[in-house]
């Protein structure tokens, strides 16, 4: 073939009928319906996004609803800002770390906001030098912002140059204490408009829904309460006297970026289409709607185990939460629960230099834009976020939601959603339900709740349900380390003896299977070899220090030579636990049970619940055991 008849080849022009006639092929005669998802939004996702499924999009960004961002050409002009929370122990340390931070590549001011930094007046701005001058702020100053933004009213020099934001949402404070504290928003007000004539390019209305996705809420509501609290605090300052431009320059949205990756990044868009839509209802002007936003990679989504893998998780979300045109952006240390060091710190910190330098991300405008799976992901989260807002408002706003438990009872519904797919392994977690390393050890978490919180005087104060902080990790984590206590206790790791029937072929697969299911709970799968007759099967149980054992093999092999081995078994060792490796049909269930097998350990088994038995039970017994 010459060059000439090589270049004009082309592919020959494919239907969609085409593509789903050869993925049913593939699926060897089943509906393509199966490869077909839901989200916890209750969102259907599809195998497959074609032309068919375009949704109209502004044609670049800053245009119309703000989906593509809030800046005609987004980071090439107004790039992101690297704000990595700065944890420090002492003043001098936290002044040394601002300065080596923006030394290498931090590009805001952020740092935990702590009753130390307010011990002696001018201490703030001592530390804090010309910096504000420079770089902009990225504080969540929670109940300590008023003590903040007094500090930084202060300065002498440069105060109308203090840019950034300096903020507090009160509404997730009380969600977090568990306390409505009304007349805590006269202070709070009274702090903004002082800000807003001393501090006048300094933002310090915050609405943070950070608060709710750590207590397992899912992108749609997180959405609609964004939207609901941006509306509380909006009309609180209208009503108070301050002119709407004013109000709208003054707040700033944050969120935590979960690990869906596509519905974090729609979740971010669909954001600006609603805060658009809402403040068009207020007769803002075009140039005043386009929400600035803060984000931070999830704690929700960390783990204690395997800590390295949190930099993968991480580096995803933040690379999510830049595709969706965020302003700020944090991104957790990969140790952060057990205690950040400076190796972990500087490694968060150049993910985002490598995000900006390496990925180009700086330099290319809305690279998701016009994605047809991104842009139909992006609408029907918004409608269905759009109709969670308005739930939220027919039942009286933020306060009144809250004060009635509905929202708490409705994320809380959504987290026992996760925490059984996470139990039942439905949704892995790497290092943790799945891949665990048993000879791995960790140290305790060191998280906590701060401590700058609104106080409570118990005057005026309502008592709410609190939406506690959680990881979705912890439930095993838990297991790990009552594992690590019963090792500690009698010298061993807890012991599963698994029977393998057969030859190696035939055992294998659940042998790994049941290797990984008693991994995450700390348990260690003792392997028999390859077991034929009842004599080996015996020897095995008698050597084995411990009183579970599993059955491992083909379903041939159970019916030839498993019912009579566990039969045997299970009358000459009557104390021992027997375990399935694998789900027979109904009507060999019953005859399993008969013969002593107490359950069956299957791709749906409950791997947390099962595991948690086996180890209280070993715990008990372990206990007696001293006592005697």
């Amino acid at each position: 073939m010459s060059l000439d008849n090589l270049r004009n080849q082309s592919f020959p022009l494919s239907r969609i009928e085409d593509w789903q006639a050869k993925a049913e092929e593939t699926l060897k005669g089943k509906s393509i319906e199966k490869l077909k998802s839901s989200t916890y939004e209750n969102i259907i996702l599809k195998p497959l996004y074609y032309r068919r499924d375009k949704q109209q999009a502004p044609e670049y960004p800053g245009g119309t609803d703000f989906r593509r961002g809030i800046y005609p050409l987004g980071y090439v002009t107004n790039d992101w800002k690297v704000a990595q929370k700065i944890t420090y122990h002492s003043v001098d340390q936290l002044k040394e770390k601002l300065q080596g931070s923006v030394e290498k590549g931090q590009t805001a001011l952020s740092f935990e906001v702590s009753e130390v930094l307010f011990d002696s007046k001018g201490i703030i701005n001592e530390l804090l030098g010309d910096l504000p001058a420079e770089f902009p702020f990225a504080v969540n100053g929670r109940g300590l912002q008023s003590a903040l933004l007094a500090a930084l009213t202060e300065r002498k020099e440069n105060a109308d140059l203090v840019s950034g934001y300096v903020g507090s949402d009160p509404i997730s404070l009380f969600v977090e204490t568990g306390f409505i504290e009304e007349d805590f928003f006269k202070s709070w007000m009274i702090d903004i408009k002082l800000a807003n004539e001393k501090l006048p390019k300094l933002r310090t209305v915050l609405i943070n829904t950070s608060t709710y996705h750590q207590g397992g809420a899912n992108a749609v509501q997180e959405l609609g309460i964004a939207a609901a609290t941006g509306i509380f605090h909006l009309q609180k300052l209208l009503d108070s006297g301050m002119k709407l431009e004013n109000v709208l320059g003054k707040m700033i949205f944050q969120f935590s970026i979960g690990s869906n990756f596509f519905m974090e990044l729609a979740k971010i868009r669909a954001a600006r289409i609603l805060w658009n839509k809402i403040t068009k209802v207020y007769g803002a002007d075009p140039k005043d709607r386009g929400m600035h936003i803060a984000a931070e990679t999830s704690s929700f989504t960390k783990t204690v185990y395997d800590p390295y893998v949190n930099l993968l998780r991480a580096g995803n979300e933040g690379f999510a939460a830049v595709l969706g045109g965020v302003q700020y952006l944090h991104i957790t240390p990969f140790d952060d629960i057990t205690g950040s060091s400076l190796l972990s710190e500087r490694i968060a910190r150049n993910t985002q230099n490598i995000l900006k330098e390496e990925a180009y991300l700086q330099k290319v405008v809305d690279p998701a834009g016009g994605s047809w799976y991104v842009e139909a992901l992006t609408v029907e989260l918004a409608e269905k976020a759009w109709q969670y807002f308005q739930q939220i408002e027919a039942k009286g706003g933020m306060l009144e939601v809250l004060k009635s438990g509905w929202l708490q009872d409705e994320i809380t519904c959504i987290r026992t959603k996760r925490e059984q797919d996470v139990s039942t392994r439905k949704q892995s977690i790497v290092g943790t339900n799945v891949y665990a390393n048993l000879a791995e050890t960790a140290g305790s978490s060191t998280i906590q709740t701060c401590n700058n919180l609104i106080g409570v005087d118990g005057t005026n104060t309502i008592k709410i349900k609190r939406i506690k902080n959680m990881r979705l990790s912890e439930p095993f984590e838990k297991l790990r380390k009552i594992s690590e206590e019963n090792e500690s206790k009698s010298g061993s790791k807890p012991k599963i003896g698994m029977i393998c029937l057969g030859e190696l072929k035939n055992f294998k697969p659940r042998l790994d299977f049941m290797r990984g299911f008693a991994a995450a709970g700390g348990i260690e799968a003792v392997e028999s070899g390859s077991i034929t007759s009842l004599e080996d099967a015996k020897q095995f149980v008698i050597g084995t220090d411990t009183k579970y054992f599993c059955l491992c093999g083909s379903n041939d092999h159970y019916e030839s030579i498993g019912h009579d081995i566990l039969s045997e078994l299970n009358r000459e060792f009557p104390e021992r636990t027997f375990y399935l490796a694998g789900l027979p049909e109904k009507e060999l269930q019953t005859k399993w049970a008969n013969e002593g097998i107490k359950q069956f350990i299957h791709m749906n088994s409950n791997c947390y619940e099962i595991l948690s038995t086996i180890l209280k039970e070993m715990g008990v017994a372990l206990n007696e055991r001293t006592k005697a």
